[in-house]
């Protein structure tokens, strides 16, 4: 038998892989940055909602939450004796609180969100188990304009906790599946044509596609910079399905290069790969020095509703944290022991940080350093410590 007692507190701390506790200052400047991308989403007209943490199952896994199911952890709920799951993303969340609890509101509805998502697996890329999304979600609007408001407003999220030199990367999910659905083959010649799209094997494709072949690998080989990727779509013979949703992506790129004329945007109109679940134009922004994408969005289904359409975005902050500079130690005032109480609560008014001495000490300068701070209170006035 184990004495918990005397188990080593080195074993005791162990946290399981992927999850990570978060100290000082890096704590207060997650708190501080989700604030401030939360006010530019706000400031649009996205109202804050805040889900719980677990569902049940049913709800959860609805909608766009299908594609977590892989993720989430479940558990048994011991008062319903119903299955539960630990949200692995908060856009099904908010998108079932638009389509249930907000059913009656003016369409669209505009919703945004921070907090922690669980998954029970990761990657070498991203290997946090436990990491916290921001987001917004556009429900009830069909249009392109909300399609360029989603992309708009997560850019501009970014900009303001001073991320910069972001590239927009647009993909057409939809695209393949449509020309794919015009094509009449074998079922597992079908799968092995999919694969072939997938890992972009232009000789594949070309072997298994037939008379399709061109069009396919026109697709493939359209991805990359914004106007040659178009001036290649342009003369692609695609369906008509494919072609009205390459003019949709025509539009909102107008639209988004019109507020947003130096943004760097490339096509990749053949890839679906994680972007199983939606309907319409989706997208990953990127920005230089940070292997992953930091965010992703696009259009979906927010529900088995086959009229319903909605748009949003997710941002990691994982990865924000990793296109911005290192936070620093915020500026202290150590209050010696005995000082006047008044003396602390007007530089706290001031919007100081003050640490109190709670014991009278010979050398209250080397007290003072030890516990961090940058400045003194003597005689009543503010020293900088040398």
């Amino acid at each position: 038998m184990t004495d918990d007692s005397v188990l080593d507190p080195a074993q005791t701390a162990l946290l399981p892989a992927g999850f990570r506790d978060i100290l000082a200052p890096n704590a207060a400047n997650e708190a501080r940055l989700i604030d401030r991308m939360m006010s530019t989403a706000i400031g649009h007209g996205y109202l804050r909602v805040k889900p719980p943490l677990i569902e049940f199952e049913t709800s959860l896994l609805q909608g766009p939450g299908a594609a977590t199911a892989e993720r989430v952890f479940r558990l048994m709920d011991p008062i319903s004796q119903r299955m539960m799951g630990l949200r692995a993303d908060m856009t099904a969340q908010a998108a079932r609180i638009a389509t249930t609890r907000l059913k009656n509101a003016p369409r669209p509805v505009r919703l945004c969100y921070a907090g922690e998502v669980l998954r029970t697996t990761a990657n070498q890329l991203n290997p946090e188990r436990e990491v916290v999304q921001v987001g917004a979600e556009l429900i009830g609007s069909p249009t392109a304009e909300a399609d360029a408001e989603i992309i708009l407003v997560a850019i501009e999220t970014l900009r303001t906790v001073g991320v910069e030199r972001m590239s927009l990367d647009l993909v057409v999910p939809t695209l393949v599946p449509t020309v794919l659905a015009q094509i009449d083959l074998p079922r597992k010649t079908m799968a092995a044509l999919r694969q072939a799209v997938d890992r972009k094997d232009v000789a594949a494709v070309e072997d298994l596609a037939g008379d399709s072949a061109a069009v396919l690998v026109g697709l493939l080989d359209a991805a990359g910079p914004r106007a040659e990727a178009m001036r290649a779509l342009a003369a692609l013979d695609l369906p008509e399905d494919a072609r009205a949703a390459l003019d949709r992506l025509t539009e909102v790129v107008d639209l988004v290069t019109a507020v947003e004329p130096e943004l760097s945007i490339t096509l990749d109109p053949a890839e679906n790969r994680g972007f199983e679940y939606h309907t319409g134009i989706a997208f990953s922004l990127f920005a230089r020095g940070v292997r992953a994408e930091m965010g992703r969005g696009g259009r979906y289904q927010p529900n088995h509703d086959p009229k319903g359409t909605a748009t949003g975005f997710t941002l990691y902050l994982e990865r924000v944290l990793q296109a911005l500079p290192d936070p620093k130690r915020p500026e202290t005032v150590f209050v010696p022991h005995g000082s006047p109480r008044e003396s602390a609560v007007a530089l706290r008014k001031e919007g100081r940080i003050i640490v109190a001495g709670l014991d009278p000490v010979d050398d209250v300068e080397a007290e003072a350093r030890r516990m961090g701070c940058t400045f003194i209170l003597r005689d009543g006035q503010m020293a900088a410590l040398n």
